[in-house]
């Protein structure tokens, strides 16, 4: 595209710098390999016309896992804007949940880095209010997955509660008595565990809710 001088003389417009992007990509056993994913988010930034700057590949790595090697040094290199845009094959290839990937994809926005989901046409662009929307279902949904964690967590307990399981950690079974004798005369914490077969962490606990016990290792 040309413009015209005031004088009349044509004039090429400078052209837009490359936007420079980030490929991430995971998979989650051994086995398993990256290549697919890695090799479409590479033909789609070659059809943008962008330019790739670094891969990030983590193999072997569950989505439930909220830190991985590679998917930490991205957030690091993002902070430092080492690209301007972050490539996934799939939003749960980012995140372990709506929640962990909004809060990563919040995290990139604040430092200036877009983030797409390449096969779901996900874009946070933020020139397009459709990535406004985008951001504000995704919340939306993050909460909707908390409540149902909730809910699930209280049906649970409900559940146990009604089958007369006992909830928490299970009391340790010692002879209490034994443990306040040898405590009273001069035992530590740590011959009366071994004497009891018990935890020193058990030990101490009884001792400790004792009103003038005292608890030496």
């Amino acid at each position: 595209m040309t413009r015209r001088s005031s004088g009349g003389a044509s004039l090429k417009e400078a052209p837009s710098s490359i936007l420079n992007a980030a490929i991430y990509a995971r998979v989650s056993t051994q086995d398993q390999n990256c290549e697919m994913q890695v090799r479409e988010l590479r033909e789609y930034a070659v059809r943008r016309g962008w330019q790739v700057t670094t891969e990030y590949v983590d193999t072997g790595w569950s989505g439930a896992k909220a830190s991985r090697p590679e998917l930490d040094r991205l957030m690091k290199d993002a902070a430092l804007r080492r690209f301007d845009a972050v490539l996934v094959w799939k939003l749960d290839r980012f995140g372990r949940s709506v929640r962990n990937c909004l809060d990563g994809i919040e995290s990139l926005r604040a430092h200036g880095v877009r983030f797409l989901a390449v096969s779901q046409s996900i874009d946070t662009d933020e020139s397009n209010p459709t990535a406004r929307l985008l951001l504000h279902i995704l919340a939306s949904v993050a909460e909707f997955e908390r409540e149902l964690i909730r809910e699930r967590v209280r049906a649970g307990i409900k559940s146990a509660k009604h089958k007369g399981k006992q909830l928490g950690r299970k009391r340790a079974v010692f002879d209490r008595s034994r443990a306040e004798e040898m405590h009273q005369a001069g035992a530590t914490v740590r011959e009366i565990a071994l004497a009891l077969q018990v935890g020193r962490g058990t030990v101490h606990r009884f001792l400790s809710q004792k009103p003038t016990g005292r608890a030496a290792f």
